[in-house]
């Protein structure tokens, strides 16, 4: 049998011509878009969308569950019960059946708001569109509220940094323009520790899929870095409203750790400092190469070391931001006044010979052109049986 829909001539926008209004900010008829952000599965999120469900039903409002995935969970099981869900569409794929999201019966339905749980998902193919964030804008045109929940790892400038920190590709990803553009963002948070006892508990994963968990994405290191970049994508988006608001006495709020990147011992240890420290303020971390006449007479190693620095910096979640300068001093003071630095991380650069003499020590002259920004200095790391 034919499917009318599909030989009906196809007026549906495409994935480019939604993320172009995305971008536009335009319709202000549409839905509002809330999105649960986690640092990795198993923090809560679903547990939070259907939670405040039951939250917006005490309230009066019009609520649906447009998809939840709840992996088993009897705590998130349990939160379904008192929801209306609307049924899934089935599609025959390879000789199975698999559910996905039913966005016609979502519209057709109208209610005031819908939870759709994994934003980043990809649909299977049959499917009427490839990626369920795609739906998700359907049903936001349509006036609909989408409540929503998604993994750091999954938005597209962080996969790589994921995929390099974890050791295991990102293949579904969200463009950043929907996260962007969503009115409102909640960071579900809990420590790496917390969560690997969830786990070993039964509470994310059933238990012939936990040890393996544990041992490979699970670890501490990995999620501890995962947190980071949850929470630091988390106080840029704060970052750029607080800018956006003209109160320049708000841009003070949110830190900004700059850390200068030379290719040294030294600057491998401060890029790892900063980024612990843009992470215990909840800060924005920068990372700031100089170019200088001195830095042009540099060896290639030399070179090389700046790069693989710089590309360090970047996988830890800084932004990295390349300049020339006369020296330091003065490229560093300019980045930091700049984008309102309130630390500045260097490694530490012994003088040797005659500049021991004539130079004055780079912190002290950032501290006398920046007295308001708190500096560190980063040594290397002593060698063994010193």
């Amino acid at each position: 049998m034919t499917d009318p829909e599909r030989d009906a001539i196809d007026i549906r926008p495409t994935a480019e011509q939604m993320l172009a209004r995305v971008r536009s900010e335009e319709a202000s008829a549409r839905g509002r878009l809330r999105v649960y952000l986690g640092m990795a599965p198993g923090v809560g999120k679903t547990y939070k969308m259907l939670e405040e469900g039951h939250r917006r039903l005490a309230r009066g409002t019009d609520v649906v569950v447009g998809y939840a995935e709840t992996h088993g969970r009897a705590v998130v099981s349990g939160l379904l019960d008192g929801l209306e869900i609307v049924p899934r569409r089935r599609i025959e794929y390879r000789g199975m059946t698999i559910e996905e999201m039913d966005t016609d019966a979502i519209v057709e339905r109208r209610p005031t708001v819908a939870l759709v749980d994994e934003l980043a998902h990809t649909n299977v193919p049959g499917s009427i569109r490839e990626k369920r964030w795609e739906d998700v804008e359907v049903i936001r045109d349509a006036g609909i509220h989408i409540v929503s929940t998604l993994n750091v790892q999954h938005l597209d400038t962080l996969a790589d940094a994921v995929a390099t920190i974890t050791g295991a590709p990102v293949n579904e990803r969200l463009p950043n323009e929907v996260l962007f553009g969503a009115e409102e963002i909640e960071i579900v948070d809990m420590s790496p520790h917390a969560l690997r006892q969830r786990m070993k508990h039964g509470n994310v994963y059933p238990p012939e899929r936990t040890r393996v968990a544990l041992d490979k994405f699970f670890t501490e290191t990995n999620l501890t870095a995962l947190r980071d970049l949850a929470l630091r994508f988390v106080a840029e988006r704060v970052e750029g409203q607080l800018e956006g608001s003209g109160g320049e006495e708000l841009s003070l709020i949110t830190d900004r750790v700059l850390v200068l990147v030379d290719g040294s011992e030294a600057s491998r240890r401060a890029v790892r400092r900063a980024a612990a420290l843009a992470a215990a303020v909840r800060g924005v971390l920068i990372g700031v190469a100089v170019d200088t006449p001195e830095s042009a007479r540099q060896p290639f190693d030399r070179v090389r070391d700046l790069q693989e620095t710089l590309d360090d910096a970047t996988d830890l979640g800084a932004e990295i931001i390349r300049i020339e300068a006369h020296d330091l001093a003065s490229g560093l003071s300019e980045v930091a006044r700049a984008r309102g630095a309130t630390h500045i991380v260097l490694p530490f650069r012994e003088a040797t010979g005659l500049r021991r003499v004539m130079e004055r020590p780079l912190v002290d002259q950032l501290i006398a052109r920046l007295p308001e920004v708190e500096v560190h200095v980063v040594g290397e790391r002593p060698a063994s049986g010193r």
